[in-house]
C-alpha cells in the first residue's frame, strides 16, 4: 500500500514556469530524515501527460476528420452518404440559391476544408469556413429541432464549430503543417475576416428570389 505525497518543485523548459513533482511513499514514511527506517518508492509523474500544443492538434485532428468524412459523404456518396446529386437537393430544400453552387462549396468546404483542418494547414481560414459550415447547418436544418442529437438538434454541429472557433483564434502551434511550412500566423483577425465574408455570403445566398417572394406572398 502506497500514498501520494507533494515531494517538491523542479523547473520545466520555460523559464519562470515551475511543475510539480510527486512521488509515491510508504505510509508513515512522509519525511525519511525523520523515518531512516522507511523506503521511499521513486515513483514521480508531472502533472499533465501531454502539452498543451499537442492537445490542441490532436482536437483539431478528430473534428477535421469527422468533418471531412462528413464531406466524403456529400461529395463521393461513401458510407451512406447522399452524393452530390442528392446533397443539391437537399441543399435545394433549405432554401439556398443557386443550390447547385452552395451544395459544391458546403461538400468540398467540409471534405477539402476538414483535411486542412487535421493538418493544422491554414488554421484560422478554414476554421473560419467550417464554423460557418456548421453554423449555415445549424440555422438551415437543425435549429427547429432543439438541442439534442438524438431528435436531429444543434448538438452535434454545435460542438464541432465551437471546437473550429476556438481553434481558429489561438495559436496553431508547432503540431500544424502551419508551424512546420512557416506559413505566416495569420490569426484571429483573418479569422474575423472569412467569418464575416462567410456570413454575408450566406445572407446573399438564403434571401429568396423576388419572383419567389411575391408567389408566396399571393399564396398567403
Amino acid at each position: 500500500m502506497v500514498e501520494l505525497h507533494r515531494a517538491g518543485r523542479y523547473d520545466v523548459a520555460q523559464p519562470g514556469k515551475r511543475a510539480v513533482l510527486w512521488e509515491y511513499v510508504r505510509p508513515g514514511a512522509r519525511c525519511a530524515a525523520r523515518n531512516p527506517g522507511r523506503r521511499i518508492i521513486p515513483m514521480t509523474f508531472s502533472t499533465s501527460v501531454i502539452s498543451t500544443d499537442l492537445a490542441l492538434a490532436l482536437a483539431r485532428a478528430v473534428v477535421g476528420l469527422v468533418i471531412a468524412a462528413h464531406g466524403a459523404q456529400k461529395v463521393l456518396g461513401v458510407w451512406g452518404g447522399p452524393g452530390l446529386a442528392g446533397w443539391t437537393q437537399g441543399i435545394t430544400r433549405m432554401g439556398m440559391r443557386p443550390p447547385l453552387f452552395w451544395a459544391y462549396v458546403s461538400a468540398f468546404a467540409e471534405l477539402a476544408g476538414g483535411i486542412a483542418f487535421a493538418l493544422g494547414f491554414l488554421v484560422p481560414l478554414v476554421a473560419a469556413a467550417l464554423t460557418i459550415q456548421m453554423g449555415v447547418a445549424i440555422a438551415r436544418a437543425h435549429w427547429a429541432k432543439g438541442f439534442w442529437n438524438t431528435k436531429g438538434g444543434i448538438e452535434f454541429p454545435f460542438t464541432l464549430g465551437a471546437i473550429a472557433a476556438i481553434s481558429g483564434v489561438a495559436d496553431p502551434g508547432p503540431y500544424s503543417l502551419d508551424r512546420t511550412l512557416g506559413l505566416p500566423t495569420f490569426g484571429a483577425g483573418a479569422y474575423a475576416v472569412v467569418l464575416v465574408i462567410g456570413v454575408i455570403a450566406y445572407l446573399i445566398g438564403a434571401r429568396r428570389p423576388a419572383t419567389e417572394a411575391s408567389k408566396v406572398g399571393r399564396a398567403a
